[in-house]
């Protein structure tokens, strides 16, 4: 029985030490659905980060201190498409979630529904916008580019607004909307092989 005990916590232990590498997950599911990897929960004034390097998720730094959104707190839950790297920057490509709070390293399998292209010191950042793909988990009822304009322009709106405004450090210009067909194409051309 001694043996057995000190085996079970042998192993605990390991499993403990196991982290996941959420960067290099699949970009796709094996039944073909676009996941994504929360870092910042809906509603946290907390940029958090995935850090490769330790495999953890931790605070921004800005200054040497923990980022605080200091605007209204994330409007979806922010985070990144796994095994993408956008223009060799070693940077994912960035996707906010529309849903309730999902706690970092919560892996969401999504509809993209359009992309708010944004400009930054004349670099486009594109920001995918998306819904979990399981309707018990959807709020709203959205499922391409067209019906997410047309029944939500206020969200919409409210998404603009708030990536325009919630970084001061690096004020950002409207780029324009693009649909899902494009976000699918960015993906299939960021996509790690």
């Amino acid at each position: 029985m001694k043996r057995f005990t000190f085996l079970l916590l042998g192993l605990a232990l390991l499993c403990s030490a196991c982290t996941t590498d959420y960067a290099n997950l699949p970009t796709y599911t094996p039944n073909k659905q676009l996941q994504a990897v929360v870092e910042t929960p809906a509603g946290s004034s907390h940029k958090l980060l995935f850090d490769r390097a330790t495999k953890a998720f931790v605070n921004e730094k800005e200054a040497g201190k923990d980022r605080v959104i200091r605007f209204l707190p994330y409007p979806g839950n922010y985070g990144f498409i796994p095994s993408t790297e956008v223009g060799g920057k070693s940077a994912p490509l960035q996707v906010l979630v529309i849903a309730e709070s999902a706690a970092p390293g919560t892996v969401l399998e999504i509809i993209p529904v359009g992309v708010l292209q944004l400009d930054i010191s004349g670099e486009l950042h594109p920001q995918i916008i998306a819904i979990p793909a399981r309707p018990s988990e959807q709020l709203i009822t959205a499922h391409d580019f067209a019906s997410f304009s047309k029944r939500y322009p206020a969200i919409k709106t409210i998404l603009e607004q708030w990536f325009l405004h919630h970084n001061p450090a690096a004020p950002a210009r409207l780029g324009g909307w693009r649909d899902e067909k494009f976000a699918n194409q960015m993906i299939q051309r960021w996509m790690k092989l």
